[in-house]
């Protein structure tokens, strides 16, 4: 078993006055948490494991800066071509005796990763996918499927294609605090980029994404370096911490401390439900997580 630590995280300033009324008013039932699915794309570099991080504008449960991802949708339930473990093997890896939930958070995390990034996990078989999703026409598909003109069932179906639900690599569940408005519970798979495929800002909502070396931004954690590279009024002179849920901030440390994608994808993972809870440290509210600590480039089994 690994050694779990007690973690402390910054509270992001937009969530200050639902802590503050979460404590005045005393105990209450939280919000219903929406289902979500997210994914982090990863790949090799010179300097370590990239991520693909983006800009989510608002306030969203995911965070300003953020992996792939979003809420499921009705049409994720949708018949669509299927390569790759089965529902039912989804929902063992996953935890939940759901199956339909399972197909959903899968569908959904390859849906998300196709409108956010253009990367599309889908072929017309296991031994191909889609090449040179970058084009005008991969765009508009995109497009219409993020303004729900378009069901990205019919997007795939349309071209012969089928989700390969085999290239997905389930990470971790996190559930939004009890005291937010608008709460999440997310599901986190990982993913590697096919073969002659590039991520890509959405042209209509895209404000800023690019691939981040794990490293670099965890020994840049406490300056405003990554922050002020997005350049919005709500991440300017705003650490890493301030940023990111501390769902992915820790998603981030574990990629910094192995030595490359075939290490991250090997760790042994269990199917663990992770909540910050909020806690008063000296008159401070901050977020309080209990995560297992990493070694460096060791497959190690997680909560």
């Amino acid at each position: 078993m690994p050694q779990l630590a007690r973690r402390l995280f910054v509270l992001p300033p937009e969530l200050e006055g639902a802590a503050q009324n979460w404590l005045q008013l005393g105990e209450r039932t939280p919000r219903a948490a929406r289902y979500a699915s997210s994914v982090v794309l990863l790949r090799d570099s010179p300097t370590g494991l990239e991520t693909w991080l983006g800009y989510r504008p608002g306030s969203s449960p995911l965070g300003v800066l953020a992996f792939p991802g979003g809420s499921l949708e009705a049409s994720d339930d949708d018949a669509v071509g299927w390569l790759g473990p089965s529902p039912q093997h989804w929902a063992e890896a996953l935890g939940t005796a759901d199956v339909g939930l399972a197909r959903r958070h899968v569908v959904g995390a390859i849906r998300e990763l196709f409108e956010e990034t253009g990367v599309l996990l889908a072929g017309t078989d296991q031994s191909s996918t889609v090449e040179a999703t970058s084009t005008h026409e991969w765009m508009k598909a995109r497009e219409a499927v993020a303004a729900q003109e378009k069901s990205f069932t019919d997007v795939l179906a349309k071209r012969g294609l089928s989700v390969r639900t085999d290239l997905l690599k389930p990470l971790v569940n996190w559930l939004s605090p009890d005291f937010t408005h608008r709460r999440f519970n997310t599901r986190y798979f990982a993913a590697t980029v096919p073969i002659n495929q590039q991520p890509s800002l959405l042209e209509s909502k895209g404000v800023w994404g690019r691939w981040v070396c794990a490293k670099q931004a965890i020994d840049l954690r406490d300056t405003p370096a990554l922050g002020d590279e997005v350049a919005q009024e709500n991440t300017m002179g705003l650490n890493l911490g301030q940023l990111l849920v501390p769902g992915s901030e820790i998603m981030l440390e574990k990629m910094a401390a192995a030595n490359g994608c075939i290490a991250y994808l090997s760790y042994k993972r269990k199917a663990h439900v992770y909540q910050p809870k909020l806690v008063d440290e000296g008159g401070i509210l901050m977020l309080e997580v209990e995560a297992a600590k990493t070694v460096a480039g060791e497959p190690q089994r997680e909560r």
